[in-house]
């Protein structure tokens, strides 16, 4: 039971939102409800997209509603050298390959990649770094949502033209680094789940427990900071998880007065058994 580690790894694009806040919260329970670690980890590597103070935004958010985390936080941004190792590994063992083809090019090839380019990027500065598809059956046991099948037979990107480091490789990377062995996350996220598998796989390393809860949607779209989701109000704590909560089924911490006995009584009634199958919650928010 203690070596449970899990992990919340927030984009900083703005300030958390309803959803981000459930996912938070989501995420630590199942990691103190099996007396493991929680840790929260930045994912800062896209600068294009990123909203200048919101990490500092969404750690005070996190304090407000007294989801502590167990290790320093960690920001992505700090991690370049290990991203060029672990795609120098991956060269070595033949999984990626270079791709100078923009995405109107793919398009009108059916966004497959021709011989042709293969064959013209080892001369070219300007290249993508592409993990090759397998054509794999990938096969897990989500924790939320039971047996997921899924044959990987598109090529993916590991590191950008402009030279950014991808999502896929950097969680990966991530997660290994910090012994994460259990990742909870929304089921936005599923379909990322067999291309980091497959990074798994081709690094001869085991993946951990992948669970996906059902995201929060409001008027039939998801809550996201693209949908103008407005930011959670610190000062509105004690509700906020109250409703959170309560869309848990977890109505008698719902009724404590004060956070800390609402997140005591939730880690010792947690039971995932609520989330399991469901892919969307109607946000009361």
């Amino acid at each position: 039971m203690s070596a449970y580690r899990g992990r919340f790894a927030p984009s900083p694009t703005g300030p958390l939102h309803f959803g981000s806040l459930f996912a938070a919260l989501v995420s630590y329970l199942e990691a103190k409800n099996h007396q493991g670690k929680w840790l929260v980890r930045i994912e800062d590597i896209d600068p294009l997209r990123e909203m200048s103070g919101a990490s500092e935004l969404i750690i005070s958010t996190l304090d407000a509603h007294q989801l502590y985390w167990d290790e320093e936080i960690s920001y992505q941004s700090n991690n370049a050298s290990q991203y060029e190792a672990l795609l120098e590994r991956l060269q070595q063992e033949g999984a990626v390959f270079r791709c100078p083809c923009s995405r109107k090019q793919l398009a009108e090839n059916g966004g497959q990649h021709s011989q042709a380019c293969r064959d013209q990027a080892a001369n070219l500065e300007n290249y993508a770094l592409k993990f090759r598809k397998t054509n794999y059956l990938y096969e897990w046991l989500d924790g939320f949502q039971g047996a997921q099948y899924f044959r990987l037979n598109d090529d993916f990107v590991l590191k950008r033209k402009e030279g950014f480091y991808a999502y896929q490789l950097a969680v990966v990377n991530d997660d290994y680094q910090q012994g994460i062995t259990h990742v909870v996350r929304g089921h936005d996220l599923l379909d990322s789940t067999p291309m980091q598998l497959a990074l798994y796989k081709a690094l001869n390393i085991e993946a951990p427990v992948f669970s996906h809860f059902p995201v929060l949607c409001l008027k039939g779209q998801k809550l996201s900071k693209q949908n103008y989701a407005k930011a959670v109000d610190d000062a509105q704590a004690v509700n906020n998880l109250r409703s959170a909560l309560r869309l848990l089924k977890l109505e008698k911490a719902a009724k404590e007065t004060s956070i800390a006995h609402m997140l005591k009584t939730a880690i010792e009634l947690w039971d995932p058994k609520t989330l399991h199958g469901a892919t969307q919650f109607v946000s009361p928010l």
